[in-house]
């Protein structure tokens, strides 16, 4: 994104302003959203990505959208969620930095569009270990490391696969789970003073990012019908939702989900069934000669044997 952006937000300027984020997958797409507006709003900043060389491009265009007065700071450094022991330096390298952490959003993650029958294992473990143990290592350990003795606000980021994820069951698999696990640690850590919820994007979200990973912008309009909205969405409204979440107004908001897809998930599905005759119809009616219950005899029997 270029330098010259201008950035604004629907909240009150400085709302954020003492406050210590960090945002996972921060340079690119739906995670560079997030972190403009806290920076906007006065949040000190830490991003992460396993890309080094992207993630200091977005970190250097974003430092000059920051207002010569504002409490905003940028930082970043290379973390690759799936592996523990640079998970644990992340959360400490950010409390050293800035003296505490407030919010964590984990908004790292990745997938790629595949039937469930050409997944191998290895790419099912690569997904599966970003997107559900990756996040679960982040909650962890911020938890761990800060948030239990000074309370905290964590986001999950994860997916619209209420009605399953056709072309991607991996993904939908672990952001299901992540699903279960932010409702589980929103009780565990209710006591600590922790609230953890998620924001679920619809799959007609628009980035740059996304459409160059997927080859093609294409693959978003075709979203464009099965939407109620009969719109892309855009990084912002996904980034609008997670600060609600972690802002003042939502302190009685623990363990929810926020679906941002206009409602798609309670519309049209984009996965097309072709006709087919292997769905095999039940019936009790049998060719063999039997008694019925009550002793008379029958053509064909009601009984059935599992």
């Amino acid at each position: 994104m270029a330098a010259s952006t201008k950035i604004s937000s629907i909240f009150r300027p400085n709302l954020f302003k003492g406050k210590v984020a960090i945002v996972t997958g921060g340079g690119t797409g739906i995670g560079q959203a997030i972190t403009q507006e806290l920076l906007f709003l006065g949040c000190k900043v830490m991003i992460a990505s396993r890309n080094m060389e992207r993630l200091s491009e977005s970190a250097e265009s974003m430092k000059l959208q920051i207002k010569p007065n504002s409490a905003a700071q940028l930082e970043h450094m290379q973390c690759n969620i799936r592996k523990e022991e640079q998970v644990k330096d992340l959360i400490s390298t950010t409390v050293k930095k800035f003296g505490k952490l407030d919010f964590l959003v984990n908004n790292g993650g990745g997938q790629f569009p595949s039937p469930a029958a050409d997944i191998r294992l290895k790419g099912w473990n690569a997904v599966i270990e970003t997107n559900l143990t990756g996040t679960f290592l982040c909650c962890r350990e911020a938890y761990n490391q800060w948030m239990k003795e000074n309370g905290g606000v964590i986001i999950n980021i994860i997916a619209d696969m209420w009605r399953g994820f056709p072309s991607m069951s991996h993904t939908g698999a672990a952001r299901a789970g992540v699903d279960n696990l932010t409702k589980t640690m929103a009780i565990e850590w209710a006591d600590k003073g922790v609230r953890v919820n998620a924001v679920a994007p619809g799959s007609s979200i628009y980035s740059d990012t996304a459409a160059a990973n997927y080859g093609s912008p294409d693959v978003f309009d075709a979203s464009i019908p099965y939407s109620p909205a009969k719109r892309l969405g855009r990084v912002e409204e996904v980034s609008a939702s997670v600060l609600f979440l972690l802002s003042p107004a939502a302190s009685f908001i623990s363990g929810e989900t926020v679906k941002v897809d206009a409602g798609s998930s309670l519309y049209a599905n984009m996965w097309t069934i072709p006709d087919h005759k292997k769905s095999i119809p039940y019936t009790w009616a049998t060719d063999d000669t039997g008694d019925n219950d009550d002793g008379s005899s029958s053509s064909s029997s009601t009984k059935s044997k599992l």
